[in-house]
């Protein structure tokens, strides 16, 4: 009876030491509260215009902080080249992402914020200056522990902007979106 009580046990034992092991070793990454992480996205394009061609660009990288399980607080820039004469952009923003279930490893996600962007258009002395405030549906999947991709489409929001001439009028926007053509590919990597 001691013999066998003593297996059982040894028996025990081994099986959660290595059930233990394999679940450290399997990861399905995922965030909590004050966990701090960095993102970013970048994009190219080819344009093409009278015979020329030049490529456009845009940059953009975000740092985020999650103040609760399912809040994370997250600012960006961006930095963008139309590839044409002199049209580029510089914009920020700030906003907030509510995750769905950001333990895990796929997590449905809705972001509210407000944009700020300055384009020159290619003309000198002329600004475009631009403001949107808005929702975006999105979605997060760890590859790993760190590294997570992320996507968005779509937004849901107002919008106004104006020439930095003297005499321009604001054009106002009010808009949703939920397109294939308006979807926003990046990655995250978590501290």
């Amino acid at each position: 009876m001691k013999n066998l009580l003593l297996f059982t046990a040894i028996a025990v034992f081994v099986f959660s030491t290595a059930n233990a092991k394999d679940e450290q070793y399997i990861s399905e990454g995922g965030f909590a509260k004050s966990d701090l992480y960095i993102s970013g996205s970048v994009g190219l394009a080819s344009v093409s215009k009278d015979g020329n061609s030049n490529t456009a660009y845009s940059i953009s990288p975000a740092i985020g902080y999650f103040l609760s399980d399912n809040v994370a607080l997250e600012a960006d820039l961006t930095f963008s080249d139309a590839g044409t004469d002199d049209s580029s952009a510089f914009g920020a923003a700030i906003g907030a992402i509510y995750f769905f279930s950001p333990a895990k490893q796929f997590s449905f996600a809705v972001g509210g914020g407000f944009d700020y962007t300055s384009a020159e258009q290619g003309v000198p002395d002329s600004k475009l200056n631009s403001w949107f405030i808005g929702l975006t549906p999105g979605m997060n999947y760890f590859i790993s522990d760190s590294f997570a991709l992320r996507a968005g489409i779509g937004s849901l929001g107002y919008g106004s902007s104006k020439l930095d001439t003297d005499g321009a009028e604001a054009t106002n926007t009010f808009g949703f979106s939920l397109d294939l053509y308006d979807i926003k590919f990046g990655l995250t990597y978590k501290f």
